[in-house]
């Protein structure tokens, strides 16, 4: 292998040496981030309640070693799971470099407050708030003597704008990139970055669950009909290449930063199109 060759693959390689833990890492934008994590060198322990989908991830990356992946059962609700996942990545790989938040839910479908249930609101404010903080607590525990970190959090489009959808999770969502830029501030002087990543709707498994949809082609044409980049369909690898992105050196200075990726929805007033119309007339 001559040196030009071998220095091209170290360049392609933007996680090499790194050690990543993910909450939700089973399957969907949890699973598409550990896959590429892993082809751009990275070791990572993936942390889910879904055994099984999590063990057959393992073994679908590295068949039957888990030099590059491994897999840990973890309810992020739990203070002492989450410790005890961090700690085994520490243990199993010697440090942490990496803390992505990405395990959410989006709780009850029911969009009228008045109708909501009060305790499906708490759960999804727990697992997609508080569980992306204690992730993020036991993460900055580790980081902080190394001087030196990334955490990641998967926010939302809802963030950004409403859509319907319901208020606790939309709640959350907000909550969580507050927490991020805030976090940022405080964790800078240690060199830890932290952002978070707002993505338009991903036919997830999670998502296809949710809103009842059995046809996963179907759920991104109903979501392409309202997208305003047309072309092309948002993926669950694409969020994945921004969480790629953002733990890199080549986002060294980016911090407290909210990335849509979202082809420009979340600032295109959707009625734009029928005033033009209207002003034809």
């Amino acid at each position: 292998m001559t040196a030009g060759v071998h220095q091209s693959l170290l360049v392609a390689k933007r996680l090499q040496g790194k050690v990543a833990l993910i909450t939700g890492g089973a399957s969907g934008i949890g699973a598409s981030t550990a896959r590429l994590f892993v082809k751009h060198g990275a070791k990572v322990l993936t942390a889910d309640l879904q055994d099984d989908l999590g063990h057959c991830l393992c073994k679908e990356i590295e068949g039957n070693s888990n030099e590059s992946i491994s897999y840990v059962h973890c309810d992020v609700t739990s203070e002492s799971d989450v410790k005890n996942a961090v700690d085994l990545a520490v243990s199993r790989y010697g440090k942490l470099d990496i803390m992505f938040n990405n395990a959410g839910i989006s709780g009850n479908m029911e969009t009228r407050a008045v109708a909501t249930d009060t305790d499906n609101f708490k759960r999804v404010l727990d697992v997609n708030l508080v569980g992306g903080f204690l992730g993020a607590k036991h993460a900055t525990r580790v980081m902080i003597p190394a001087k030196k970190g990334c955490i990641l959090f998967t926010a939302s489009i809802a963030s950004l704008v409403c859509l319907g959808v319901p208020h606790a999770y939309t709640t959350s969502k907000h909550a969580v990139v507050g927490l991020a830029k805030s976090l940022a501030v405080e964790l800078g002087e240690y060199g830890i970055r932290v952002n978070s990543i707002s993505p338009h709707t991903v036919v997830t498994p999670l998502l296809q669950k949710s809103f009842g949809i059995s046809d996963k082609g179907k759920g991104e044409e109903m979501i392409s009909a309202t997208a305003t980049l047309k072309g092309t369909i948002l993926e669950a690898k694409d969020i994945a290449q921004a969480a790629l992105f953002l733990a890199s050196d080549e986002a060294k200075y980016l911090s407290g930063v909210n990335l849509p990726v979202d082809g420009g929805y979340s600032f295109n007033n959707q009625m734009w199109k029928n005033g033009l119309e209207f002003c034809q007339c």
